[in-house]
């Protein structure tokens, strides 16, 4: 029996898989099927014919090759600025390299284990039907889901393996990355358990806050920040040291991060693609800062950030060539919200928050567009994902306020896969309109 939702989930939350009931929606992986799952979406060909039943997923990883090639070239202007453009110190550029390969490892560790990883959800009844596919044959395969849990693990292994290269038991960076990887172990935990027990919305909020304690806790920088120089005659101070305020900024740009990812989902490729993204634009970000820079703690606090996104970035890519169209398998909140969590630490503790907020830009046009749903100032529905035409293929986008809809609502109907390319897209053009804005402004601003 289909267990019942008592609470109404947050719209919107990776509403990418569904039940055959309408009305059984769960939260963040829109309503997924357990315990006694047999029967597959509805179908809504006007064919006589009886209804298909479900089929077992086949798990494979969409062109893992060409992925891999495709960053790779990515990668480029990255290995540029290390070996070529900046002058970095052989230890510092030794330590990024070593945790490159690693990170490089943790690719294919994660390849390998996401279709083993697979087997096991499937047989506790954790996988869900393509709510964007309803009504054609691959809306009737069961997906497996929470798939997130592998990339997390992996990552963890990976940054952990790196302590033992980079620091040593007085390093002043190991209680604070000790710290980070005990907030993103956290919230990992807590994204599964989300998975697992479809925690209400409202609690939603309060998780990340949760596991930032230990990064709040253990974090020993400054808690300044620099007044922009157009506002110094105002203010009296170039300087201005917030204290306990500063802290509960770091606690909020964690709620807004992890739950960001989390809402601007739906289509297969989507919450790992911006995450890739954004990933990219962060290590690309760092090098520039550790290259310009002549302080070495400004130096060590960015490689301190590219020790976390070098191994986000590699499991992401692994974990995309699964949940790239058409996707094999289901991310799920575990993956939305180890990911926002890892972004935010490594922004807190870059001491570049500024910036990350920038590279989040269309995260929060989402939010502001999801503002009045999410308010109840406007009737918002348990799920908030276009209209999907089985005939045609194409989506529609609806008048609910996200990203998903509005794009399609201004560039037309398009496919699954050609929305997604172009959300990505747009996430990209977000990401170089920062490094412009931080261009121009500085000398001027700060």
């Amino acid at each position: 029996m289909t267990k019942k939702k008592e609470s109404r989930e947050i719209p919107g939350l990776d509403w990418t898989s569904y039940s055959p009931s309408g009305a059984d929606f769960t939260s963040a992986m829109a309503a997924r099927k357990r315990g006694a799952s047999k029967q597959p979406p509805e179908s809504h060909s006007k064919s006589p014919e009886p209804v298909a039943t479900s089929t077992d997923p086949h798990i494979t990883s969409s062109k893992p090759s060409k992925i891999l090639l495709f960053s790779l070239i990515f990668f480029l202007p990255y290995l540029y600025l290390i070996f070529y453009h900046y002058t970095i110190e052989a230890e510092l550029k030794k330590s990024i390299l070593i945790n490159a390969s690693l990170s490089f490892a943790g690719f294919f560790l994660t390849l390998i284990m996401i279709p083993v990883a697979s087997r096991y959800v499937l047989r506790r009844n954790l996988f869900g039907y393509d709510i964007n596919k309803r009504g054609t044959p691959q809306g009737l395969i069961k997906v497996p889901e929470s798939l997130g849990i592998v990339v997390g693990i992996v990552f963890l292994v990976v940054a952990i393996l790196f302590q033992y290269f980079n620091f040593t038991s007085d390093s002043n960076w190991l209680v604070e990355y000790n710290a980070a990887l005990a907030s993103v172990c956290f919230m990992i935990l807590l994204g599964f358990v989300d998975d697992v027990l479809d925690i209400p919305w409202r609690v939603k909020l309060v998780l990340p806050t949760i596991a930032a304690l230990p990064l709040l806790m253990a974090y020993a920088g400054h808690t300044t920040i620099m007044i922009p120089k157009p506002l110094v005659e105002y203010v009296g101070a170039e300087i201005l040291d917030l204290g306990w305020i500063y802290k509960l900024y770091m606690g909020l740009l964690t709620v807004f991060c992890t739950n960001s990812i989390n809402i601007h989902a739906g289509i297969n490729g989507l919450e790992v693609g911006q995450t890739v993204v954004i990933a990219f634009a962060i290590l690309i970000h760092n090098i520039m800062q550790i290259g310009v820079s002549s302080n070495h703690e400004t130096k060590q606090a960015h490689a301190f950030s590219i020790y976390l996104v070098q191994p986000l970035l590699a499991t992401s890519l692994a974990l995309l060539s699964y949940n790239w169209y058409p996707s094999s398998v289901f991310v799920g909140d575990t993956y939305t919200y180890f990911s926002g969590m890892t972004m935010a630490v490594v922004g807190i503790l870059g001491h570049y928050s500024e910036t990350l907020l920038i590279f989040f830009f269309p995260q929060v046009i989402n939010f502001l567009l999801s503002l009045p749903q999410l308010a109840g100032i406007i009737p918002c529905p348990r799920h908030r994902l276009p209209r999907f035409d089985p005939q045609t293929g194409l989506l529609t986008g609806t008048n609910d306020g996200t990203l998903v809809n509005v794009s399609l609502r201004l560039f037309g109907r398009r496919s699954e896969k050609s929305l997604c390319i172009l959300l990505l897209v747009l996430q990209a053009l977000g990401c170089c309109f920062c490094f412009f804005l931080r261009w121009i402004l500085t000398g001027w601003y700060k």
